[in-house]
């Protein structure tokens, strides 16, 4: 078990308007699309560790995914320009913590997965709906990346509970006409009883949460973009997970209201 923890949560999803109705899809303000926090310097190692180790577990690219990838890697690259404490070069990007990465065109996700907290999911169209079709997913929260990849949206969501046809209509509609630029972002939470980053889990596998403390609050910023060349859209995640007692009054007070009496006796695979 890993603890890696950030000092505040900055957008509780309970408590916000904006949030609170699915899927609460807001616009993201320009220059606020990949966030760097407190929490960079841990994530990333433990990215960069996940990626050597793991990197089965957690990265995928479909040969036919390749150009949406590279796309991706061209769209990241001109917005760290912009990030403080990045200085991007033709060959590298000198990061935050002092590491130099390498600009491997080759193997555009492993590159992403170095250079940024964020999670990235590229998604194309597919018949009617769109497909998982590349990923670097270092920090799975109860799912599978092998199970879940090239499965389109419906399947993707299937064992989520309040992931119904409504929701599913308009997810699609918006993954079908979200501008190029106009990206969008939502916000989720989960309760875990492990604060590890690297979760994954299979469908049939549940989420046992116990009874008894400590408890963790896993929150994710969740953005919807699409990439104007190659029209595949890219769902990326930036992950907070904070221990309970170190939640605002309001927050905790709040989320203790939502959950009610039964808060500490889930046991279950979705997430809220």
């Amino acid at each position: 078990m890993r603890e890696i923890c950030q000092n505040i949560l900055p957008v509780a999803p309970w408590m916000e308007e904006r949030t609170l109705r699915l899927p609460g899809l807001n616009p993201v303000a320009p220059g606020e699309w990949l966030l760097v926090d407190e929490a960079y310097g841990a994530q990333m190692a433990y990215r960069v560790e996940l990626i050597r180790d793991r990197l089965s577990a957690v990265h995928r690219l479909a040969d036919a995914a390749r150009p949406a990838a590279e796309e991706l890697l061209d769209r990241v690259l001109a917005e760290l320009r912009a990030v403080a404490g990045f200085a991007v070069s033709p060959d590298d990007v000198l990061c935050p913590d002092g590491r130099r990465v390498p600009i491997e065109r080759d193997q555009p996700m492993i590159t992403l997965g170095h250079l940024v907290q964020e999670d990235f999911n590229i998604l194309e169209k597919d018949g009617d709906q769109h497909g998982l079709t590349a990923a670097i997913l270092c920090f799975p929260a109860s799912w599978n990346l092998e199970q879940k990849f090239g499965r389109n949206l419906a399947s993707i969501h299937q064992p989520v509970d309040r992931y119904d046809e409504d929701i599913e209509r308009r997810v699609q509609r918006m993954f079908d006409l979200v501008p190029p630029d106009r990206p969008m972002w939502r916000a989720n939470y989960l309760i875990y009883s492990n604060p590890d980053l690297f979760q994954p889990r299979r469908e049939e596998e549940r989420r046992v949460i116990s009874a008894k403390p400590p408890h963790w609050l896993r929150s994710e910023r969740q953005c919807v973009i699409k990439l104007p060349k190659s029209g595949a859209v890219v769902f990326s995640i930036h992950n907070y997970v904070l221990p309970l007692m170190a939640l605002t009054a309001a927050q905790r007070d709040s989320l203790l209201a939502i959950k009610g009496n039964d808060f500490f006796k889930v046991s279950s695979k979705h997430g809220v």
